[in-house]
């Protein structure tokens, strides 16, 4: 499971996708699915609208929710058309059912996909308010039997404090689920991070920005924080 936030494809501008960005997140996904690895994907919906953001500024929450849905359904039809330009069979499956533009979850039916070669992009979040993407990509996880989740973000792993604004931040190689919680690190929200605990399901933290960077990892290499028991 390859997890992603809204704002990593925005690459240079403020809002919205930045096309080359979103063609070299699909390159990175292109040269691990040519290896024969089954890849799903969660991608956040930030970059167009964040539901917290807009229940903060007075909307009703569950209205505000079902918009960052609606978001993140956006960014996985571009993210789909991208991989199809490369040649990589693509499936967004949505948990809002929205037969003209993409499939409704089924799980045998998305199973089935991934065992045809087909990536799947899991769109809509989880398909209910209050749960983000970060629940929604572990609950998915899960339910396809994955082995791992790569949550690619702007930095190469998990520090103690933000290493943008603090020169003397400490990158963690391996952390637990329960140190995660406790020091309330920024991994994924607690929702997830007790879900992927409860599993045994282990999250590599990575950074999207170095180019070749989810593959060098699945080869051994490559600089990242390995979030598990």
């Amino acid at each position: 499971m390859l997890k992603i936030s809204g704002e990593a494809l925005m690459g240079e501008q403020s809002f919205g996708l930045w096309p080359p960005k979103v063609e070299r997140v699909a390159a990175e996904v292109a040269a691990v699915q040519a290896l024969g690895v089954e890849i799903c994907m969660v991608i956040g919906g930030g970059n167009i609208f964040r539901g917290l953001q807009g229940s903060a500024q007075g909307m009703e929450r569950t209205t505000a929710d079902y918009m960052g849905m609606l978001a993140t359904v956006m960014n996985a039809l571009a993210m789909q058309s991208a991989l199809e330009e490369k040649g990589v069979f693509t499936r967004v499956i949505s948990a809002i059912t929205m037969n003209e533009i993409a499939e409704p979850y089924i799980r045998r039916r998305a199973v089935r996909h991934l065992e045809k070669g087909r990536v799947c992009i899991f769109a809509a979040g989880t398909g209910n308010p209050y749960f983000t993407t970060d629940t929604a990509a572990t609950l998915r996880a899960n339910e396809m039997s994955c082995e791992v989740i790569f949550k690619g973000t702007k930095v190469d792993g998990v520090y103690n404090k933000d290493p943008v604004q603090h020169a003397d931040a400490r990158r963690y190689s391996q952390v637990s689920y329960d140190d995660c919680l406790a020091q309330r690190l920024d991994v994924m929200d607690a929702s997830a991070i007790a879900l992927a605990r409860d599993n045994c399901l282990p999250i590599i933290v990575f950074s999207l920005d170095v180019a070749g960077g989810f593959q060098s990892i699945l080869s051994g290499n490559g600089t990242y924080t390995l979030v598990d028991g």
